[in-house]
């Protein structure tokens, strides 16, 4: 990270860091002996879709429950847009809209009711909530469901009603625990096309997920986090630059395995269903050259294809390194 500078406020920023979005500086939280957060930093600027990344207890829930203003971080600050939410918190709840990773509460109500008293709360103009509802109802896919009650909703609907539920208020900011969980793939691309429209409205959209395939597509940049501390900040691109590993299969692994080895290239034997080798390839032009040289020695390949995203290629390296 690089040096902080004071804000005229007294709170400390990431420099480089503008007003814009959400940031936590140096965030820790901790519950009785368990140090949940550390020293953690995160910062997600508006207009861009922001990937938070990390094993199970890693801290990723505690860190969005602070940024939320659910939480109060034990030391450290967070921002959004500029304000603190221990001194603003009325005005920084406006401007999030928070997704946890279940609908909780209000099972017996309907989606309409829900959406309707959650757009109260955010004293929304009277008149206008009805049109609103029924709005964010048919943009999340619900509007024949809209009068049942929420019980009876899939958990793919319910995790479309709890999307629906972070967006009634239109917030600047937007905190998704999970939000693929439970979708069916229609709905997961459907998803990972509302985020991107989300960012280009110019939201700054946070997305913590373990589906990381995914969120080479949905995401610019990602944040990973374990043991309660941000160990890398990364762009899309520069994961990308890294490169990928690719999966290769043949009906002749004998074939496959003696071209690799004349090429020079290093690659491991996978275990599956279909025997495949996998190497470490820096980007799409090697790809291609790879693919086209084994198709001209004749060797008879069945399959090609990338074997991670470029975001999930760091994770496991990241986890090779900490084992």
């Amino acid at each position: 990270m690089t040096a902080n500078r004071d804000e005229p406020d007294g709170s400390r920023q990431p420099a480089g860091v503008g007003t814009g979005g959400i940031t936590a500086t140096a965030v820790s939280r901790s519950f009785g002996q368990v140090h949940a957060v550390e020293h953690m930093d995160f910062h997600a600027p508006a207009g861009k879709v922001t990937a938070l990344i990390g094993p199970n207890g890693a801290g990723k829930t505690t860190l969005l429950l602070m940024l939320a203003s659910l939480l109060a971080p034990d030391s450290g600050t967070v921002t959004v847009e500029g304000l603190d939410p221990q001194h603003h918190r009325a005005e920084v709840r406006r401007r999030i809209g928070w997704m946890p990773d279940t609908l909780g509460v209000w099972e017996s109500l309907t989606a309409r009711e829900i959406l309707t008293q959650m757009a109260r709360f955010y004293r929304l103009p009277k008149a206008g909530i009805p049109t609103r509802v029924t709005d964010m109802l048919d943009r999340v896919r619900l509007g024949d469901l809209a009068d049942q009650p929420a019980r009876v909703l899939s958990r793919g609907q319910q995790q479309r009603l709890s999307l629906a539920r972070a967006l009634i208020h239109d917030p600047s900011v937007l905190l998704l625990d999970e939000p693929a969980s439970g979708l069916d793939p229609g709905s997961r691309v459907e998803l990972r096309v509302m985020l991107r429209q989300l960012a280009a409205e110019g939201k700054a959209v946070v997305v913590s997920s373990h589906v990381l395939s995914e969120l080479d597509e949905i995401a610019d940049a990602a944040v990973f986090v374990d043991r309660g501390r941000s160990i890398r900040h990364q762009t899309t691109d520069e994961a990308a630059a890294a490169g990928r590993r690719y999966a290769i299969s043949a009906t002749d692994g004998a074939a496959l395995a003696a071209k690799l080895n004349e090429l020079g290239l290093t690659f491991r034997v996978e275990d599956g269903r279909r025997p495949a080798v996998s190497l470490l390839l820096m980007n799409d032009d090697d790809a291609a050259r790879l693919l086209r040289d084994l198709v001209l020695a004749g060797v008879p390949v069945s399959s090609f294809a990338p074997a991670s995203g470029a975001l999930e290629e760091t994770y496991m390296n990241l986890e090779g390194e900490r084992r």
